[in-house]
């Protein structure tokens, strides 16, 4: 049974936004790096943005751009939030407070460096009580997230949110975790195609461990292995393009087969 994709949020370097990205993943145009600015979401209260981290208005970025076109009720929206690494930079920072003279953690820091901390921010920028889960599978994480949001969109016959972001380590970290860049991808995965509008997605696990698939734009392939929010990048460019052959991911732990129709 399919599911249908009824919305794309998207940032990266050089890629801002689902519209805005179409020329280069459709291979209109030379894909070219750009730093990625961090956002400002409107969904966030002003005292709330001021708190929220650079990966959750990422995540709120994203997230609200994938539900733009559809006329969603928030408040039964399911999600699957999904980071390899989480906050690294505030990891960095509780973990050096430790180590200085004075020990006192900020609170908001504390509780900005959990795992759900951009469930959170996403619950209370749009009021929702829908339940969500955030997961975590190093380099496997887009495929896990990509899997959990499919099961749960067939299982219960909800709309479901599934965002995956990752974000740069700052040194010592970088070395042994050499993220590059921000990454951030929503996908609105629907249950049915009322409209009859949404290009449909089959996801499938495979018992055999084989290659992921690759881009044949290095540049592109660069930001796709530089990134483990940005394994989704094969996928993104099926949407995109339309093209129905199976896409591989999650190859080092959890193989998965994605294929996209019209």
């Amino acid at each position: 049974m399919p599911l249908f994709i009824g919305g794309v949020g998207l940032m990266g370097p050089g890629l801002s936004g689902w519209p805005g990205s179409l020329p280069v993943l459709q291979g209109r145009i030379p894909y070219q790096p750009q730093p990625v600015a961090t956002p400002t979401p409107a969904l966030l209260a002003a005292g709330e943005r001021r708190r929220a981290t650079a990966a959750a208005k990422l995540v709120l970025q994203v997230g609200e751009e994938a539900l733009s076109d559809n006329d969603i009720d928030v408040d039964h929206l399911l999600c699957v939030f999904a980071s390899a690494s989480g906050e690294l930079s505030i990891v960095d920072n509780l973990c050096r407070t430790l180590c200085s003279d004075d020990r006192a953690l900020s609170p908001t820091q504390f509780h900005n460096s959990v795992h759900n901390a951009s469930a959170g921010y996403w619950s209370i920028a749009t009021g929702s009580g829908g339940a969500s889960v955030s997961l975590s599978a190093f380099d496997d994480t887009f495929a896990a997230g990509l899997l959990e949001a499919a099961v749960t969109a067939r299982t219960e016959r909800v709309p479901v949110l599934f965002v995956a972001c990752d974000l740069p380590a700052p040194e010592p970290l970088r070395a042994k975790r050499p993220l590059v860049d921000p990454f951030a991808v929503a996908l609105l995965l629907l249950p049915q195609n009322s409209a009859d509008k949404y290009p449909s997605l089959s996801v499938q696990t495979e018992t055999v461990r084989s290659s992921e698939s690759t881009l044949a734009d290095a540049a592109l392939e660069r930001l796709r292995r530089s990134n483990p929010a940005a394994r989704c990048l094969p996928l993104i460019q099926a949407i995109a393009t339309g093209s129905a052959a199976p896409v591989r991911i999650g190859a080092a732990s959890m193989p998965i087969r994605a294929s996209v129709a019209r």
